[in-house]
Order: C-alpha cells, then sequence, then structure tokens
C-alpha cells in the first residue's frame, strides 16, 4: 500500500458471537474524528443500556498513530485490547470497533474474555467491505482572469477535485490532490503568470 493511502471500512457493520450463555454483539463503524466516536458510543450506550459492558477500541488518521482501547469495566486487558488487535490485523484506520456483552450468569475467566471479545470483533470485520482510501492535500490560489484558459487546462490534465472556486475581479481556486500528485500540480501552477498561493494554504 502507497504512503498515501489507507484502509478503511466502506460502512457499518455487524456481529454475533455467544460464549457459555454471554452474548457479545459486534459493531464496526468507519468514523473520522474523535467526535464522531463519542456520538457512535453514547447512541450505542444509550441503545444497550441493559448491557453489562460495552468495551470498545478505535484507530484514526492515516499514519494510523491515534488509537485507544477501553475494556469499559471487564479485567484489564480482556476486551479492548483484542478488539484493537483484529483492527490491526487488518490495518484498518477512521474505524470504531464496539463489543457490547450481555453476561449470560457464567464467567469466563481472562483467557475466555480475552478468545470472546476477539472473535467477536473479528466477526464483524468480516462482514465488513475493505476500501482502500487515498491521503488528500488542498490547496488555494488566485490569479488574473486572463490566465483563466492556462489554470482550467492544468486542472482539466491534473484532475484535482475542485474544491470551491470565484471570479471576481480577482479569481480564486482550491483544489484538492492526492498527496504524492500535488508537487506536481503546485509546480504546474507556480509557472502561470500573476498566480499566487494564499497564506493559508496548508501545503505551504
Amino acid at each position: 500500500m502507497a504512503d498515501d493511502s489507507f484502509k478503511t471500512i466502506a460502512a457499518r457493520c455487524e456481529g454475533l458471537y455467544t460464549e457459555k450463555r454471554s452474548k457479545f454483539i459486534a459493531m464496526a463503524i468507519p468514523v473520522r474524528t474523535l467526535e464522531d466516536i463519542k456520538e457512535e458510543l453514547a447512541a450505542i450506550n444509550k441503545k444497550y443500556y441493559d448491557a453489562r459492558h460495552a468495551c470498545y477500541a478505535y484507530m484514526l488518521g492515516p499514519e494510523r498513530k491515534d488509537f485507544r482501547a477501553n475494556d469499559n469495566g471487564e479485567p484489564s486487558g480482556t476486551a479492548g485490547r483484542p478488539i484493537l488487535g483484529q483492527i490491526n490485523s487488518l490495518e484498518l484506520t477512521d474505524i470504531l470497533v464496539v463489543v457490547v456483552r450481555y453476561f449470560g450468569g457464567i464467567k469466563l475467566g481472562t483467557s475466555g474474555l480475552y478468545a470472546a471479545y476477539k472473535e467477536a470483533a473479528a466477526e464483524a470485520l468480516r462482514a465488513a467491505t475493505i476500501i482502500e482510501k487515498t491521503v488528500d492535500d488542498d490547496i488555494s490560489f488566485h490569479f488574473e482572469y486572463p490566465f483563466m484558459n492556462e489554470v482550467m487546462r492544468i486542472v482539466k490534465e491534473e484532475e484535482p477535485e475542485l474544491i470551491s472556486q470565484g471570479f471576481d475581479n480577482n479569481c480564486f481556486m482550491t483544489l484538492r490532490i492526492r498527496r504524492s500528485q500535488m508537487a506536481r500540480l503546485r509546480s504546474r501552477l507556480e509557472k502561470v503568470e500573476t498566480l499566487g498561493f494564499l497564506s493559508d494554504d496548508p501545503t505551504l
């Protein structure tokens, strides 16, 4: 996989695992931010208010450096860690996996819990469609109207996504393109006379 791409899941999916009458309901959810995660957890805790535990793990960002595992009252390391392990085994990111447990009256022990949470998370992820996404960067710039054709020719040939544009006395554009292709796009734009990059451009 390229340095400017990452794997995540296409849509929410679920899995179910039972062990000694305990029921484990697993949900794998695509997320982008910590706020997304907080909202999803709040909704799950409300829906499964009568469950004994709602343990989870998440991974965020293309570099896969922002993550957490939470045991939610289970013995330390028996729930969040195996859930996170399943996320890592598939090298996924921008994902939240929650496993809700309904206690069946028979204790599973630490090794039993670890295995159950691992398998529940795996069940949800087996139901997922894994997709590859690119890491994209934005570039913003302004230019004089007579150079519109030259700018549009570059846009047509490089095929960035057009985020915004305006045509007043001075034209402006914000484009989005895959990170590995940004240097070439920027180099070509820099050769257009009167074109200036905006000060809030994240690529500067």
